[in-house]
């Protein structure tokens, strides 16, 4: 899928989400006057110059106007000013003449959290491309608009025929063993075994007859001859995780392997051919490993002829709003709910926060989001993990912007209260020595007018 139909997706997503019947983005010409662009749906039936008077009419507030023409057709017409970071950046245009209805407030908080997403995926999108693997056993996808990204790309599709060992490093979590898997599977290797062992996860006793095998009788409990994992990925590849923690003895015994592509089960006095192509990950540094003693030198010359670099996902945030909304279709798809979306201030969040845990951290807190947000659309940010919004804190300490600090306090002071009287706007409102105007002043400044139990 390339970004312009990465884009075309987000567009389908919101028109469904939302119940319009036409979309169009607002750009300007060089003397700042708007246009339309980059429709979807059928042919508008506002005439374009009622369309650019609400766009004028928008512009000039900075929100959402909603107009009904006055032609006498059952139709409704929005535009609507997106931001992120509390400024304004792009401006949309939607029809309704389904049923005439007017767009609810629930329907422009949807649109204030996938049309950021939209606007930052757009200016990006155009070398994006994602690698997308369907086969008999699995579906694989590899999504991104970084840079690096697109060189993990470009080295797939150079190596994925070749027999040549490959070592791919990185952090964990940030799809070492996928680009193991795509590269398998886009290969001439595809129709045999993938097989995959972490050596960290297996004790060392155990891990030599793991991947080698054994002969009957070769110790106590051997009661039948076993191939080892190397020989079960004949014709196809033997993926080895984490083969930084591989002991030195076993290390020995694997180069062996690679140098005269042959194994020896244990208790066996002869050697059997094997047709397997290596790959090997790690999250360690191999050069000091070697250096401090801990890796054989010689087997990391032989594994390090390829090397894939996969940088964390801090290195590359163009890539998360890519993966957060890939994850949300996905998830949201497997609960069987409606699209979700994360709220404008959410999503800045995302975006400042370091992911130590990188994309499967990023997986597990959009998994998690949408669990505990229950049937609601719009996931604010107070369902984001404490370490997420504390994102939040340490950029106001860097920041020294009174007026930024002072906002964020307040929005997170209304928010909490509202949560704390249950979102009965009167009672909070008398708790807190506001009128119930002034709080609804103060909630709509912030945006929180939305808000409700």
């Amino acid at each position: 899928m390339s970004g312009p139909e990465l884009i075309t997706r987000m567009f389908d997503v919101i028109i469904e989400a939302v119940g319009a019947d036409y979309f169009q983005m607002v750009a300007f010409d060089h003397r700042q006057r708007p246009f339309f662009q980059q429709l979807k749906g059928n042919k508008p039936e506002v005439k374009e110059r009622e369309r650019l008077s609400l766009v004028d009419r928008a512009i000039a507030t900075q929100k959402p106007v909603i107009s009904p023409t006055n032609d006498g057709q059952n139709i409704r017409a929005l535009c609507f000013p997106f931001a992120l970071k509390g400024k304004v950046f792009g401006y949309a245009y939607l029809e309704r003449r389904s049923n005439g209805q007017n767009f609810t407030e629930e329907e422009i908080d949807i649109l204030s959290s996938a049309l950021p997403m939209v606007k930052i995926i757009s200016q990006g999108a155009s070398p994006a491309e994602e690698i997308k693997i369907k086969s008999p056993q699995t579906e694989l996808e590899f999504l991104g608009l970084s840079q690096p990204f697109r060189v993990i790309r470009e080295l797939i599709e150079k190596v994925k025929n070749v027999n040549s060992p490959v070592l791919i490093t990185g952090e964990s979590g940030t799809g070492k063993e996928l680009i193991a898997r795509i590269i398998h599977h886009c290969g001439h290797r595809s129709q045999a075994q993938f097989v995959a062992v972490n050596c960290s996860a297996i004790p060392e006793n155990l891990l030599e007859s793991e991947l080698f095998g054994y002969a009957r009788g070769s110790f106590t409990g051997a009661l039948r001859d076993k191939p080892g994992l190397v020989e079960e990925a004949q014709g196809g590849t033997f993926f080895l995780d984490e083969i930084g923690d591989l002991s030195l003895s076993l290390q020995a015994k694997l180069l062996r392997v690679l140098q005269e592509k042959e194994v020896r089960r244990i208790g066996e006095n002869h050697s059997r051919r094997v047709d397997v192509r290596f790959i090997s990950a790690t999250n360690k540094n191999l050069e000091q490993e070697v250096a401090a003693g801990r890796f054989r030198q010689d087997l990391y010359f032989r594994l390090k002829i390829i090397v894939f670099e996969v940088p964390p996902l801090r290195q590359r945030p163009e890539d998360i709003l890519v993966l957060i909304n890939h994850f949300l279709d996905r998830y949201c798809q497997e609960m069987n709910r409606e699209r979700a979306f994360f709220s404008p201030e959410a999503l800045e969040l995302m975006l400042k926060y370091d992911w130590p845990g990188n994309v499967r951290e990023l997986q597990n807190e959009i998994q998690r989001c949408l669990v505990l947000s229950g049937n609601r659309q719009i996931i604010e940010d107070e369902l984001l993990s404490p370490a997420i919004r504390n994102a939040r804190d340490r950029s106001l300490k860097n920041s020294w912007d009174y007026s930024q600090a002072k906002a964020e306090f307040e929005k997170k002071f209304l928010r909490e209260a509202l949560q704390y009287f249950n979102y009965h706007r009167a009672r909070t409102a008398a708790a807190i020595g506001l009128t119930r105007q002034g709080l609804f002043r103060l909630l709509k400044k912030y945006g929180l007018d939305h808000l409700k139990n």
